[in-house]
């Protein structure tokens, strides 16, 4: 009991000096917070305020408050809409089959970066796997459009004129397809330093008893990296609707706009080109509070299949 009593008796001394310390100079930390705390209210929490927009018949002259009060029309009209499953289908099939196809594509590329044993070559091929990341969405999507057209690389390659941008059946495989090659190197990057800290003695020792690469990555990496891979699936869930549209409106034509509109295309339709500023705020609210309700929802779910661990 006398060295636990000694022991605490420092720790204790210390907590106190840096209180007092604190109150001291209480004037120093505020300073200090002072910025990060205005720029968080104003530019996080006041424009919370303009999810009122949805609720009325928003004239940008009068502003929200003068704006005619119409309650719950705008969600009502939106799904009584007869276009609304099409765009809610086209989202959720892009958002899944993206979440399907490229959540797993960082994880595989991690424990591949992970065995090779050359740092220079490492290097090298992370380079090449990052740099698609800083190219430009719009840049990428003027790629794709050119490898795609009728005279582009592709049709070249296997002596075909087929224009692939026109095919509703090909945008979800184009759309998909270009996001893995162009985010899956700089994803695997959390995955690549989680891997860093797997105890390399219990793999030597894994690789003497003679376990296969599988065997080793389930033994011995895979622990490493597993309640990252959850965060980031439990993330990734939380934000299925939330397709910037950017890419799906670069690559949107006429003749595959069955597949291509999505909510967030028909939310930049509505609100910046036909200037339907209340409806189009409803919609998007409604996307939002179906993110919460899926984030929320998986986060219960692992929390029940991982002994309690979640976000």
């Amino acid at each position: 009991m006398g060295k636990t009593t000694e022991k605490a008796a420092p720790n204790a001394g210390g907590m106190h000096n840096t209180l007092v310390y604190v109150k001291q100079h209480w004037q120093l930390y505020v300073l200090f917070l002072l910025p990060a705390f205005l720029l968080t209210i104003i530019f996080r929490y006041i424009p919370m305020g303009g999810i009122l927009i949805a609720f009325t018949e928003y004239n940008p002259i009068r502003g929200i408050l003068g704006s005619e009060w119409v309650g719950f029309d705008h969600f009502a009209r939106f799904l009584s809409s007869p276009d609304f499953m099409s765009y809610l289908m086209n989202t959720l099939k892009l958002s899944v089959f993206g979440l399907l196809w490229g959540f797993p594509i960082p994880i595989l590329l991690a424990f591949l970066l992970n065995r090779i044993l050359s740092t220079k070559t490492k290097q090298k091929i992370q380079l090449v796997l990052y740099m698609p990341n800083f190219i430009s969405v719009i840049v990428l999507c003027g790629i794709v459009r050119i490898l795609l057209s009728p005279t582009g690389m592709i049709n070249s390659l296997f002596g075909t004129d087929t224009n692939f941008m026109t095919m509703p059946s090909a945008f979800r495989t184009i759309y998909i397809a270009s996001g893995i090659w162009q985010g899956a190197g700089w994803a695997s990057i959390i995955y690549t330093a989680a891997l860093s800290n797997a105890s390399k003695e219990l793999k030597e020792a894994a690789v003497l008893d003679g376990a296969n690469i599988i065997q080793q990555i389930k033994a011995v990496e895979w622990p490493a990296i597993k309640d990252m891979v959850l965060i980031q699936f439990i993330m990734s869930v939380g934000n299925v609707m939330s397709i910037g549209f950017e890419k799906a409106y670069a690559l949107q034509t006429d003749m595959n706009i069955s597949s291509s509109e999505i909510i967030s295309t028909y939310v930049y339709k509505k609100g910046l080109l036909d200037g339907d500023y209340g409806f189009s705020t409803a919609v998007g609210l409604f996307n939002t509070v179906i993110n919460v309700i899926l984030l929320v929802s998986m986060n219960k779910i692992v929390q029940r299949m991982n002994d309690g661990k979640g976000i």
